[in-house]
């Protein structure tokens, strides 16, 4: 439902939207988020619907009546789509004017509590955007771009509005930073970062469709949950022994670790630093024992298929040799 967005909006009596949205979910026993991805909109957008943050477009309300036959209550509203904007001019203007008996106000104050709107709410609130592209730097197919997209195979995420990467906000705090600097780099891009304490996490997000397009259709990379459509290394960066290098290192930073095995022989303690990859995608665990193979390393399958293994000291040593990493984490442990 990409036109979603185009069409007039829907307004309820109080109650009856958050009524609506409910009784469609039960009748099609769906989970919020797969509710979310069928009606083309943002879990967040749908979650302001059902909360009534926010009003419905038509056509989505109309889609979703039809699909349950669920009909829409007759004493409703349809305003057009900008609706809002000469009512948010006008109570702007008379808030300004009982301020300072003018209108205009302080520029500065204006601007810095626009932007401070902007970053909370306005930027994630699509009926708020005009239909405006925003332009990005398009890169050349590259060791850094393959790097990348080994960044967003392990701990990166793209929706149909947002891409995401999301790193430990202490333990990859340094290597969030490089991040950065390669998105920068790459798409003349500087993202936002949002920091979750509840969960420990730095999200460093960027909002532009036109770049999820370009990442998708030109580079490879899918919209939605990873592990459900078993993704896999693109092939252009199959085809070029660097880019694999680059891209095994992006994903070992995210979704690797180097563990100490420790373990006892006659009383001796014994210890020795091993190389972990995980992931639940088997196409994506098949290629990277593949790289390593062609490498020269013996990667070990656990039994679940889930976890590759480099257990040999000498090979891991080889790893951060060919390899390497740029992962403070990883570098300082395995030089601990």
């Amino acid at each position: 439902m990409a036109e979603v967005f185009k069409s007039k909006r829907i307004f309820f009596p109080k109650g009856l939207q958050k009524q609506f949205i409910i009784r469609v979910k039960e009748d099609l026993g769906l989970t919020w988020n797969k509710l979310a991805e069928i009606l083309g909109v943002s879990a967040r957008n749908l979650n302001d619907w059902k909360n009534e943050k926010i009003s419905m477009p038509l056509n989505a309300a109309k889609t979703i009546s039809a699909k349950t036959r669920i009909k829409l209550p007759n004493n409703i509203q349809i305003k057009d789509r900008f609706w809002y904007v000469k009512k948010g001019a006008k109570l702007g203007g008379l808030a300004v004017y009982k301020k300072y008996g003018h209108i205009g106000g302080n520029q500065k104050i204006r601007e810095k509590k626009w932007r401070e709107w902007w970053e909370k709410i306005g930027k994630f609130n699509s009926e708020l955007l005009p239909n405006k592209t925003l332009p990005f730097k398009k890169p050349r197919k590259s060791e850094q771009l393959a790097e990348f997209v080994g960044i967003m195979l392990g701990d990166g995420g793209i929706s149909k509005y947002q891409i995401t990467v999301t790193l430990h906000d202490k333990d990859d705090l340094e290597y969030s930073k490089l991040v950065l600097k390669i998105i920068k780099k790459l798409f003349g891009i500087n993202p936002s970062v949002y920091h979750d304490e509840k969960d420990s996490v730095n999200t460093i997000v960027i909002s532009r469709s036109t770049l999820i397009k370009f990442l998708t259709d030109k580079i490879g990379l899918k919209i939605g949950n990873k592990i459900k459509q078993q993704v896999d290394i693109p092939d252009w960066v199959k085809k070029n022994k660097k880019f694999k290098v680059a891209c095994l290192r992006g994903l070992m930073d995210t979704d690797g670790c180097l563990v100490l095995h420790k373990y006892k022989v006659r009383d001796k303690e014994y210890c020795y630093k091993k190389l972990e990859f995980c992931s639940a995608s088997k196409p994506l665990v098949k290629s990277v024992i593949n790289i390593l193979k062609e490498f020269d390393f013996r990667p070990r399958l656990s039994h679940n298929g889930k976890n590759v293994w480099i257990d040999n000291k000498n090979e891991v040593k080889r790893y951060f040799k060919i390899i390497n990493s740029n992962n403070p984490k990883h570098r300082n442990r395995f030089l601990g």
